[in-house]
């Protein structure tokens, strides 16, 4: 397989300064060795550019109600990063975001989408699911997998509606921190949404399962997003929203083995959130690389 390495360097859609240096880290952490090493080649792609939140106002556009920080810049990054995304999938390889905050999830799944009928299994600990109108902070990444599938507000903002991706074969997984509002809205959804009590109850691999069970039903393939938050913060100190009770080293691996698993119908994936302003030693990007190993088929005997 031939990975192709997208970076995008923004921390627009976050309330902690740090995500933009993600990129930078996880490649230092060895991610295109790690890659070859599995017997992929590995191409850089470099970073999309990003505008520094100094440059610009936090200001919402007039034709939402609500609250949506620096959602004009988070548009252009998404388009650019959409058809970034669509380009290389379009030419045979399989890209490999790094983020950044999660509100880069909005260009990722549109590009990957551009072509396709998608399913998406969203590892982490949020939901993603406010809209302008719900959020209690303005943030986007809080926003991202609503804007994806059109929700509220982003019904008709076709720069972030993924085009091809129904909500019924969207699964999120590891959740533990909603919003109460976000929670009202994720019921009434067709999303399936597996909290830490199913993996308590079930085991990350059967959860993992079900949840491509869902994205593989009648789809061309599937995105798959990891939120390095869907790690408990004592395995991943260095994220912008941790949250206590999160999945264990090894539940995580066994999570990205599933994903190696059906490596065949993986269209994209993105890791995203890495903040090494919060973290020890670089220990979350080398975690992440880890985790994308394992998704890309590194096996313990292999």
């Amino acid at each position: 397989m031939r990975v192709r390495l997208i970076g995008v360097p923004m921390d627009l859609g976050a309330d902690r300064r740090g995500v933009d240096m993600g990129p930078s880290a996880i490649r230092y952490a060895g991610l295109a060795s790690e890659v070859e090493a599995i017997g992929h080649d590995c191409v850089d792609g470099g970073d999309l550019t990003v505008p520094q939140p100094e440059t610009v106002e936090p200001i919402s556009p007039d034709y939402f109600d609500g609250d949506a920080k620096y959602l004009a810049e988070t548009r252009d990054v998404c388009n650019r990063l959409a058809d970034e995304v669509g380009e290389t999938v379009s030419s045979g390889a399989f890209p490999l975001v790094l983020g950044g905050d999660h509100s880069i999830a909005i260009g990722t799944v549109r590009g990957a989408a551009a072509d396709a009928d998608l399913g998406v299994v969203w590892f982490d600990a949020h939901g993603d699911y406010n809209t302008p109108v719900t959020t209690p902070s303005g943030n986007v990444h809080g926003m991202s997998l609503a804007a994806t599938l059109g929700v509220g507000e982003f019904t008709d903002e076709g720069w972030a509606v993924a085009p091809r991706v129904d909500p019924a074969n969207v699964a999120v997984v590891g959740l533990r921190s909603l919003d109460d509002d976000e929670r009202l809205a994720l019921l009434d959804s067709d999303v399936t949404a597996f909290t830490m009590s199913d993996i308590d109850d079930r085991g990350l691999p059967e959860v993992a399962e079900a949840a491509f069970d869902v994205a593989t039903d009648g789809t061309d393939g599937v995105h798959v997003s990891l939120d390095m938050d869907f790690l408990d913060p004592d395995e991943a100190p260095g994220v912008g929203t941790p949250v206590r009770g999160g999945t264990t080293y090894r539940e995580a691996h066994a999570a990205m083995e599933r994903v190696g698993d059906h490596i065949e119908r993986i269209r994209s994936m993105e890791v995203v959130e890495v903040n090494p302003i919060l973290d020890q030693h670089n220990r979350t990007a080398e975690l992440a690389v880890e985790l994308v190993a394992s998704a890309l088929g590194k096996r313990i005997l292999a």
